[in-house]
């Protein structure tokens, strides 16, 4: 199952075109990200562990415009965890008609604050990661 987030456009989300702007998109499915690990519970945990998800590529995919006044809900899943990536995957939706205005594979790696390099998605981590494939 994936976890929802709604975000209303305001006209400052809009290009010159009056369409959604396409680099709004990524901060929508980022505040989707954030509602993910904060909904399954891991963010206090990932904050205290002095860990953080960073981004490293995003394959977006843009089927149609949204506009003015649009409600978009974005569904967010954990869709596989490798030894040190992750992809989750990421759809935009208009509300009211349920078509999808854009998908995202984002791929992802776990870093430690003071550890260089991606850290291994096992023991407690991966647990935690897993979980998220379920919210």
């Amino acid at each position: 199952m994936a976890q929802a987030t709604e975000i209303k456009v305001r006209g400052y989300h809009l290009d010159l075109y009056g369409h959604v702007n396409n680099a709004r998109y990524l901060e929508f499915l980022e505040e989707a990200r954030w509602a993910l690990v904060d909904e399954s519970g891991g963010l206090e945990w990932f904050t205290q562990e002095r860990l953080a998800l960073v981004i490293s590529r995003i394959d977006i995919r843009y089927k149609r415009p949204a506009t003015m006044g649009d409600v978009l809900k974005i569904e967010t899943r954990m869709a596989h965890l490798g030894e040190k990536e992750g992809v989750i995957h990421q759809r935009i939706l208009r509300v009211d008609n349920e078509k999808v205005v854009a998908e995202a594979d984002v791929s992802f790696a776990v870093i430690h604050a003071t550890t260089p390099g991606a850290m291994p998605l096992e023991g407690e981590l991966g647990r935690r990661l897993q979980e998220m494939m379920n919210v």
